[in-house]
């Protein structure tokens, strides 16, 4: 079948991004703390991550005998442990942060009068758009940057390539690494926007108990994968 390469090279990186637990402890506390379209850090991680693995592979074909790719390759993956700890450290350092704020009481009639109270941090209209923007920005650059350290972390990338070695013609072959590109950047993509769904329903359903959770728990996520690829790989 003319696709057969396409939808298996779709299918094997979709696999590979998702069963990584530091992939997906990378992402997840940034796609958590942006406002506005999260799959954009999706989208930057798999961009990230097909340019390091593209990196690490033109090294190594090239450069094989004079440049040491693979303490290029094992240091790069100290690197990413530790960036996975700072991640985690930051999203803590963004729950717990202390903002001024300030109450006040909102009387709703629908039914029944309601007063309750909201709390407000009160900031310049454009100052805070201008804020959020470059928020988004530093958390799509900062998801493409690890996701090029997750692409030159590890030799075992190429073991990914070798079916391309089985394909009878060229045309196949770069069917597969078409497809292996387009899964990549598909599979992060859409596990941020999943994500970000599930924490745009926290916030809806005014339950902020559940959505400090879902915070905690993503960022002690990347610390301790963090932690495992600093010390144990």
């Amino acid at each position: 079948m003319i696709y057969f390469p396409f939808f298996a090279g779709i299918l094997s990186s979709m696999i590979h991004v998702v069963s990584g637990p530091d992939h997906l402890a990378a992402v997840t506390p940034l796609v958590i703390e942006t406002k506005k379209k999260a799959w954009k850090i999706g989208l930057s991680w798999g961009f990230g991550h097909l340019t390091g693995m593209l990196s690490i592979g033109i090294l190594f074909s090239v450069f094989k005998e004079i440049i040491p790719v693979d303490a290029i390759s094992a240091y790069s993956e100290q690197i990413v442990g530790l960036v996975l700890i700072v991640i985690g450290t930051w999203a803590f350092y963004k729950i717990f942060k202390k903002e001024k704020s300030h109450e006040h009481p909102h009387i709703h009639a629908e039914k029944e009068p309601l007063i309750h109270i909201h709390q407000h941090v009160h900031q310049e209209t454009n100052t805070h758009q201008h804020s959020h923007k470059n928020q988004q920005k530093q958390h799509e650059l900062a998801s493409f940057s690890i996701g090029f350290l997750h692409g030159l972390a590890g030799i075992a990338h190429f073991i990914l390539f070798l079916p391309v070695l089985s394909f009878e013609t060229q045309w196949e072959a770069m069917n597969y690494l078409i497809g292996f590109a387009v899964g990549t950047v598909l599979a992060m993509t859409l596990y941020a926007l999943v994500l970000n769904s599930v924490t745009k329903y926290s916030k809806q359903e005014h339950n902020p108990t559940f959505f400090k959770g879902i915070r905690l728990a993503g960022g002690m996520f990347a610390i301790v994968i963090g932690i495992y690829w600093l010390f144990f790989i």
